[in-house]
């Protein structure tokens, strides 16, 4: 476009300059066929347009959105049409309450009342991305800073809604899941109203006030102590089944014996210990028990 303002300053300036004298009428030729070819120059470039990948062109003529759109690549679009780029990749808006980690410099966590009046604060990060044909009609209802008006107030706007539905501790625990997937379809019907496509909301983190925080952890505290209680007294149970059959065995092993030994048996097991014993060469000292069998004494 700055070569068809130039191209035209100069030709209007070459008519002016002729209509005073007659004698520059050669050079004035020469600079109306400039100024032809730089106003040539600048619809030409006027002309084509490159939009870049993960981009679409929206065509805007006289402040007029054009319903169609440009994909990426090398157009030949009119010379008088200003075209807006517009991203269409995955995006993503943080809102959290650590400082300059989201697209808030300061805390921007959202804080909301559980179902049982108690404060919570939620980190949440929105994945969403701009819906190509519909590209036009974003810019024409709500303009080119659709994240300030879309995305942040809508999410802020459906956990707030939905967390008056939980317990500060189910949110915590056990509903979490739930409650991302109950925010998600809020979320998404909203945004395919306004052109814009929700690919997943991701609850990061939930904080509970303080002194919830330690009623559960000193619950998680006990529980963990019953349980451990719970081995212990399992394992000494087991132990206890265990020298009980161990007694068992050795009492029914006792009985067997005693049940299969006589006492000839007892005595000629006896007279086997003793004649082994009085031919070892150590020094020994033998008393028999009862029977006619004599004593033996040798000391060495």
């Amino acid at each position: 476009m700055g070569f068809i303002i130039l191209g035209v300053i100069i030709l209007i300036a070459s008519f002016i300059a002729a209509g005073i004298t007659d004698k520059i009428k050669p050079v004035i030729k020469g600079v109306r066929l400039l100024s032809m070819i730089l106003v040539l120059l600048g619809f030409l470039t006027a002309s084509v347009v490159q939009i870049d990948a993960g981009y679409i062109g929206v065509k805007k003529l006289f402040g007029k959105i054009q319903p169609d759109v440009l994909n990426s690549g090398l157009h030949m679009v009119n010379p008088l049409v200003d075209v807006v780029e517009v991203d269409v990749r995955t995006q993503n808006y943080t809102m959290s309450g650590v400082h300059d980690e989201g697209e808030k410099s300061g805390d921007d966590a959202i804080r909301v009342l559980s179902a049982d009046g108690l404060e919570v604060t939620i980190d949440l990060t929105v994945l969403y991305k701009v819906i190509p044909g519909d590209a036009p009609d974003i810019l024409r209802k709500i303009g080119i800073d659709y994240v300030e008006k879309i995305v942040r107030p809508i999410a802020r706007t459906k956990i707030r809604d939905n967390a008056v539905y939980y317990d500060a501790v189910a949110l915590y625990s056990t509903k979490r899941d739930e409650f991302q997937a109950r925010i998600f379809k809020g979320m998404e019907d909203e945004f395919k109203k306004r052109g814009l496509m929700l690919e997943n909301l991701l609850v990061r983190n939930i904080t509970l006030p303080t002194s919830v925080k330690n009623t559960i952890e000193t619950k998680i505290n006990a529980e963990q102590e019953a349980q451990k209680m719970q081995f212990v007294l399992q394992k000494e149970k087991q132990e206890a089944e265990r020298k009980r059959i161990e007694a068992q065995g050795i009492a029914d092993y006792q009985h067997i014996i005693s049940e299969s030994l006589t006492e000839k048996q007892l005595q000629y097991e006896q007279i086997k210990a003793m004649k082994d014993l009085a031919a070892s060469d150590n020094a020994k000292i033998i008393m028999m028990g009862k029977g006619s069998t004599p004593v033996i004494l040798d000391g060495k």
